[in-house]
């Protein structure tokens, strides 16, 4: 039966009592009432592989910390007082995982010869150290560093900042586009997109096929086709060849919508361009079917024609020039019609006047329609679009004024809202209370280390010239005035002869022995005149 922790032990019968023989084995009764026991290192023995052993301990090597007496961590050994006991230096344990002296007590050693079982120890947790961190001997176990704050902030604030900038492109991407993305393109209901007639004519049974390449839109006509070149004077010598063919040998209708000076000597010799139109909306004045049956719409604003050739239908003029013009082509049942304006097409302008119906008639003949779209490829590198004439503002891209506006209005916003206090000042704890002393003597730490005797000597100089000022009734404004504090100041002593002046508004020490006397007597000065 194993004693308890207060129970004496009873010696093993054949061994003399040592407690008796010893002078030692006193029983010594520490401070905290308990009774400490004589400890007798148990004898080494001799393991499977011959290594020595410690009784009744494990064979790992310091695994289980050492019954302490005390709460803190450190422990006096048994046998021992509690004055003179050595503390020991183990791996403090778990706060969780802590054992009271009482509850692990020290059994009696063994007799000689005879091998005890090995007690069973419970593993203690023992936190794993860190780099750079160390065990304080008796300490118990201290949580580690919180971390930081101030993180979190910060990872919102820059999570913020990228949403910002997210937004800001997506805006000015937007506003860079421009309005004229999906410019007559039938596929686009963009205000400048042709979407609206291209349903129009499916409605009716003409199937709409866009291309963007001059090759594709020739080999797409014939006589059941209508081709549609919506920008005739961006294409290149090659590509006005290639649509001039197929308008002579297609036997189908080809619409060119608005061609200019550049494009229309190939594309439609013997017509030649007369300026703007003033109006944007006319009357048909001709006997074309489509014309008639569509009456006033939106052909003028943009260029008027002129031609001699024969058989010429000239509609919608202005100012006595047609904005509209059908030509005869060579084979029998083409012909080519000449549209001064692309205002008929668009969606925002397809329900106005005549529009719609002018649009469906001069599309709509043919089953077949081909969109032809020309890309930047179908461009002729020699063939100027008038970039050049244009000034820098006309080069940028639309929108760019409200782009500025937005940020204009986006950055006072930001300003109001970071220089506006939304509250009070909040007084905050501080994590550390530093003493004053403290930060006086690291003060005095750095002025020394800079060696800057002349200005330690400058800040003592100027508090004792304040609180004198205070004492003697010189105004804090005139603190710092020699005529104004001195008189008053050595009025006030009752002492020898002291040099006010050169104490209170002399030159700076030579060295660090002159520095400490003169502190030494501007204290002398403050307490002669406190106490006069």
């Amino acid at each position: 039966m194993t004693p308890g922790p207060h129970e004496p032990t009873a010696p093993t019968p054949g061994e003399p009592d040592r407690a008796s023989q010893s002078p030692d084995a006193r029983s010594t009764a520490g401070s905290d009432g308990h009774e400490w026991k004589p400890y007798h290192p148990p004898q080494a023995a001799e393991g499977p592989d011959g290594a020595g052993q410690v009784p009744g301990h494990s064979a790992q090597p310091a695994e289980a910390p050492s019954a302490t007496a005390a709460s803190g961590g450190g422990g006096w050994v048994s046998g021992r007082s509690p004055q003179g006991a050595e503390r020991t230096a183990a791996e403090p344990p778990d706060p969780q995982h802590r054992s009271a002296p009482e509850e692990t007590p020290r059994r009696a050693p063994a007799p000689t010869g005879t091998t005890p079982a090995p007690a069973e120890a419970p593993a203690p947790h023992t936190p794993a150290a860190g780099p750079g961190q160390g065990t304080v001997p008796g300490a118990g176990g201290a949580p580690g560093p919180a971390p930081a704050r101030g993180r979190r902030p910060a990872v919102r604030r820059a999570a913020a900042l990228l949403a910002v900038l997210a937004a800001g492109a997506v805006i000015l991407a937007a506003l860079n586009s421009g309005t004229r993305h999906g410019h007559l393109d039938p596929r686009s209901a963009d205000p400048a997109g042709s979407r609206a007639v291209a349903e129009l004519l499916k409605e009716r049974g003409v199937t709409t096929r866009v291309v963007t390449t001059a090759r594709e839109a020739a080999a797409a006509t014939g006589p059941r086709t209508t081709l549609l070149v919506t920008d005739p004077d961006r294409l290149g010598a090659t590509q006005r060849s290639a649509i001039r063919s197929a308008i002579d040998l297609s036997g189908g209708r080809t619409v060119l919508l608005a061609p200019g000076e550049v494009s229309l000597p190939d594309l439609s010799p013997g017509v030649r361009t007369e300026g703007d139109s003033r109006r944007d909306d006319l009357d048909p004045r001709c006997t074309l079917p489509a014309a008639t049956s569509a009456g006033r719409a939106g052909t003028g604003g943009n260029l008027r024609y002129t031609t001699t050739l024969p058989g010429a239908t000239a509609c919608y003029p202005s100012d006595g020039r047609p904005t509209l013009l059908v030509l005869p082509t060579g084979t029998t049942g083409g012909d080519t019609v000449l549209l001064g304006s692309e205002t008929i097409l668009l969606n925002e302008s397809l329900a106005e006047q005549g529009n719609a119906s002018l649009a469906l008639h001069l599309l709509g003949s043919r089953p077949d329609l081909v969109w032809y779209l020309p890309s930047l490829a179908d461009s002729d590198p020699d063939t100027g679009t008038g970039d050049a004439d244009k000034s820098l503002l006309e080069l940028v891209p639309a929108g760019w004024s409200w782009a500025l506006l937005q940020l204009c209005v986006a950055a006072v916003l930001a300003a109001l809202w970071r220089a506006r206090r939304l509250g009070p000042l909040v007084t905050e704890r501080l994590p550390v209370a530093v003493r004053a002393s403290e930060a006086t003597e690291g003060r005095a730490r750095l002025y020394r280390k800079a060696g800057a005797r002349d200005r330690a000597a400058t800040v003592l100089r100027a508090a004792t010239r304040e609180r004198l000022a205070a004492l003697v009734g010189v105004p804090p404004t005139r603190a710092h005035e020699p005529a104004s504090l001195v008189p008053a100041v050595s009025a006030r002593l009752t002492g020898g002869p002291t040099d006010v002046t050169a104490l209170l508004f002399g030159t700076a020490p030579s060295d660090d022995a002159a520095l400490v006397a003169l502190a030494d007597h501007l204290d002398a000065l403050e307490r002669e005149v406190r106490t006069s």
